[in-house]
C-alpha cells in the first residue's frame, strides 16, 4: 500500500464517490484508480461498503455500552457468548477485551423499555455471564469510522 492507495482510502472514507471523483483528487486516471480500489479490495483492506444511518432519525435514541463479565475464562464459554451475541441485531458492536471485564458492548435501541427488555429477555439469559454493567450515552461529542491514514 502506497502513498496513493491510502489517498484513496482517505477519500472512500469520507463521503460516497464514484471511481472517477475519486480519481481526480488523488490525480490518476479512472481506471489505475478503478484497479487500486480492486485490489484494495481483493486485498481485504477495503472490507465492503455501507451507508452511515442517522440513528435519532430511524428511532435509536439510546445507546448504551455494557461491559459483560463471565462466570470463566473458558474457551467454550467464550465462543458460546460470542457466536449468541451474533444474533442480536441490538448488538452495534462486541468487543473481547482486557481488565476488569470480558466484555464492551455497543447497543442501539429505541427507548428505556427495550433496553431492559433487551437486558432481561436476550442478554442477561444467555449462559456463563456473571456480571452486567451499563453506561448510557447522553451526548455524543465524536462519531467517526474513518481511520487516520
Amino acid at each position: 500500500m502506497d502513498r496513493t492507495d491510502r489517498k484513496i482510502l482517505i477519500a472512500l472514507q469520507q463521503e460516497r464517490q464514484n471511481t472517477k471523483e475519486i480519481a481526480a483528487k488523488v490525480g490518476l486516471s479512472v481506471t489505475p484508480t478503478y484497479e487500486r480500489i480492486k485490489k484494495l479490495e481483493q486485498q481485504g483492506i477495503i472490507k465492503g461498503y455501507v451507508a452511515l444511518l442517522d440513528r435519532e432519525k430511524i428511532g435509536k435514541r439510546v445507546v448504551a455500552y455494557c461491559q459483560v463479565t463471565l462466570l470463566k475464562h473458558q474457551k467454550g464459554l467464550i465462543n458460546t457468548f460470542e457466536q449468541e451475541i451474533q444474533t442480536f441485531p441490538e448488538i452495534m458492536e462486541c468487543h473481547h477485551v482486557s481488565g476488569g471485564f470480558d466484555f464492551l458492548l455497543k447497543i442501539a435501541v429505541s427507548d428505556i423499555k427495550e433496553f431492559h427488555q433487551f437486558i432481561n429477555e436476550k442478554l442477561s439469559v444467555l449462559e456463563g455471564i456473571s456480571n452486567i454493567h451499563s453506561s448510557f450515552v447522553m451526548n455524543s461529542v465524536k462519531e467517526s469510522t474513518a481511520y487516520k491514514l
